[in-house]
């Protein structure tokens, strides 16, 4: 992979950069569940939680604003290079079963008022780091579903990659015969935020990563902003689970 100086300046555009991905809305980062053994009742029922978060999002709207890196043939190491990194975020998150000590640690809930599938928990000191180094032990974003009116369960990590990464820096990191990266293209940012409320007449959004708005001459005509790519490659992994397409296929 190619290697990069984290100098004051690298630091303060990155932060920058990042920034203006929340003010529009889009700051897409996250991270995972608890760790250590488990009864197999309770690994069932995070495949359970982890399955119906999924099963809600419109796999067509994804389709429409994703661009997924391509499936390798596995190679040498890849099974125990993915069994570590799956050691790690368990490790990682081990701390942050309740919601509240990420929130002490840092992490900041992305659109808390906006009904999600999945809630991250972004860390940016995580993200701009990961611009440069990928660590498993530190990743971007933490994943939650939320299980009643304000409580929050843990299921995953979001890993986070620059958007310019090539499918072999990519596979560096996560091995692409073992999960899909994927970036989030073809948004349309409302003109204001009450616009990621809106619904078209058949109940779906209009706006952002699951809206039917996803050309640049539909966006414009509601006055919103066209992004063709919105930040950088990312990966989800749910260390909870035990079906191994659950753990790292899920989006």
């Amino acid at each position: 992979m190619r290697t990069h100086t984290m100098t004051p300046a690298r630091v303060s555009f990155a932060r920058t950069r990042l920034v203006r991905g929340r003010i529009t809305h889009l700051a897409l980062v996250a991270l995972a569940t608890a760790a250590g053994a488990r009864s197999a009742a309770a690994q069932a029922d995070s495949d359970a939680v982890i399955a119906r978060a999924e099963a809600e999002a419109d796999p067509s709207m994804h389709m429409a604003h994703m661009r997924m890196s391509p499936m390798r043939e596995p190679g040498p190491g890849d099974s125990a290079r993915a069994a570590a990194i799956l050691a790690a975020a368990r490790t990682a998150i081990a701390p942050y079963t309740d919601y509240h000590a990420a929130i002490a640690d840092g992490y900041r809930i992305f659109a808390p008022k906006v009904p999600q599938h999945v809630y991250h928990f972004s860390r940016w000191q995580n993200a701009i780091r990961a611009r440069w180094h990928f660590d498993p032990a530190r990743p971007s974003s933490l994943l939650y579903v939320k299980t009643g009116d304000s409580t929050f369960r843990l299921v995953g990590v979001m890993y986070t990659a620059p958007q310019d990464a090539t499918d072999a820096e990519l596979d560096a990191r996560v091995p692409l015969s073992i999960a899909h990266w994927h970036l989030h293209t073809n948004i349309c940012v409302p003109p204001r935020i009450r616009g990621w409320s809106q619904h078209d007449a058949e109940g779906h959004a209009l706006f952002g990563p699951d809206g039917t708005i996803s050309t640049a001459p539909a966006c414009k005509a509601v006055g919103g902003r066209f992004l063709p790519q919105a930040l950088g490659w990312m990966v989800h992994v749910y260390p909870t689970a035990t079906d191994p397409h659950t753990i790292w296929g899920a989006m």
